[in-house]
């Protein structure tokens, strides 16, 4: 698809394809010098930041490019609600205007994803949380039987916060992998599969930076190699990669800390002289900071 480089503005002029696509759709000029800014870095392989207006259409800026740049690219965005609007309603309209042949996939966290293992064990077992988990239990056993990719976030049938949320879904720590049963069926496996398969890989910054965290330490990684990244909603980012590239400790955690100094140093001969100034000390700049 490298012959169609360069053409995004011309695209997204009054005369372009999207328009016969999105009724009341104007030229705008910002959306369009967006959009040329968007297509020079994917292909010089730069950095770019955009401070974008309301109302110039930012999420066209940056589809028309990343589908016409031949590349693989993953389009990250604040919330998993936006993440849905742009995988089901304006990547799709965008790919229809342009008529170009990319594979497109939605990945989220596996939080989300109804695990059938889990699910088996829990109506197996029968430890649930209360009746009302119970009835949920059965709608859902009866939408598992509907669902092509599991994803309890889109379906309707069980609240984020519902106790029965737990019993149905998986954690890195409970999963059992390619050992599970019902592997071949899992709902993450495939979702993650499509991803590493498509063209464009439509995340959330959350489980973006925990792909980069999980890369960093070694232990495999969750997202494909990509040859672009766009971070929509780039604002929220910090916040996010906050929580995964950081180390916090609270007043009580240093104060049981220096505790359990105290407590270990009683065993050995002469440490509770060493330690117990120190430690004095410690707890007063404690103190002192909490105020």
């Amino acid at each position: 698809m490298n012959d169609v480089k360069g053409r995004s503005a011309a695209l997204l002029d009054a005369d372009g394809p999207i328009s016969g696509f999105l009724s009341g759709f104007a030229p705008r000029e910002a959306q369009i010098q967006m959009a040329e800014a968007v297509e020079s870095a994917i292909a010089s392989a730069g950095a770019l930041v955009v401070e974008a207006g309301t109302g110039i259409g930012k999420t066209l800026a940056y589809l028309v490019p990343a589908m016409l740049s031949g590349e693989r690219v993953i389009i990250s965005t604040g919330t998993k609600t936006l993440q849905d609007q742009l995988f089901f309603r304006d990547l799709p309209l965008v790919k229809e205007a342009l008529d170009v042949s990319v594979t497109p996939a939605l990945l989220k966290g596996r939080a989300n994803y109804l695990c059938l293992h889990r699910m088996t064990i829990a109506r197996t077992e029968g430890r649930l949380p209360s009746r009302e988990a119970a009835l949920e239990l059965e709608v859902v056993q009866d939408w598992s039987a509907r669902t092509t990719d599991g994803d309890l976030s889109i379906a309707n049938v069980i609240t984020e916060d519902s106790g029965l949320m737990p019993f149905v879904t998986s954690t890195a720590d409970n999963c059992l992998g390619s050992e599970c049963p019902q592997f071949e069926d899992c709902f993450v496996a495939r979702a993650r599969k499509k991803a590493q398969e498509a063209d464009i890989v439509v995340v959330n910054h959350h489980l973006l930076f925990a792909d980069m965290a999980i890369k960093q330490s070694g232990f495999g990684e969750v997202l494909p190699g990509a040859g672009a990244f766009i971070i929509d909603e780039a604002h929220q980012a910090p916040e996010t990669a906050t929580r995964f590239f950081s180390v916090s400790i609270t007043a009580r955690q240093v104060q049981d800390l220096c505790r359990d100094f105290l407590a270990e140093s009683a065993a050995a001969s002469g440490a509770m002289g060493m330690l117990r100034e120190p430690v004095a000390d410690c707890l007063q700049k404690l103190r002192e900071i909490s105020w």
